[in-house]
């Protein structure tokens, strides 16, 4: 009877630590689903080099053809950078062009400021955001992978 009462106790022992074995091995799963979720990018700009901004957005070009165009991708710009993305800058059509691609292209609030430019001198559509090494911040929490070009 000892012998009956110690296989008794194994016994319950096992089945109680069951949903931990299950638990454990739905996490391979659980992350697989977290891989499947649409991939994110930020890239961010803070350069007005006309070259490196042509290489940026053919860069998105590519991550969008790999991926299907299943993406998401915003480009932050900050200070110098804001020159890409002004309406009577040379790479105003490519801006437009990426953006139709559903791109989102966020300026620094502060450096609109400190450089005195508004809303209305940049191409339409870009969206503010008041700092935009915040924002580069807040997108990589909500799971953007960020790229620096």
């Amino acid at each position: 009877m000892h012998t009956r009462s110690i296989a008794t106790i194994c016994l319950s022992g096992l089945l109680l630590a069951a949903p931990a074995v299950t638990l454990a091995a739905d996490a391979p799963a659980k992350a697989a689903g977290n891989a499947t979720a649409t991939p994110r990018m930020v890239f961010q700009v803070n350069e007005d080099d006309s070259r490196k901004w042509h290489t940026v957005l053919a860069n998105i070009n590519n991550v969008q053809e790999e991926l299907g165009g299943k993406v998401e991708v915003a480009v932050v710009l900050i200070g110098p950078g804001l020159g890409m993305i002004k309406a009577d800058a040379l790479t105003a059509n490519g801006v437009q062009d990426a953006m139709t691609t559903g791109v989102r292209f966020v300026a620094c609030g502060n450096s609109m400021q400190s450089m005195k430019l508004a809303k209305d001198d940049l191409v339409d559509g870009v969206a503010h955001a008041r700092a935009g090494y915040v924002e580069i911040m807040r997108l990589q929490k909500l799971g953007y992978a960020y790229i620096r070009p």
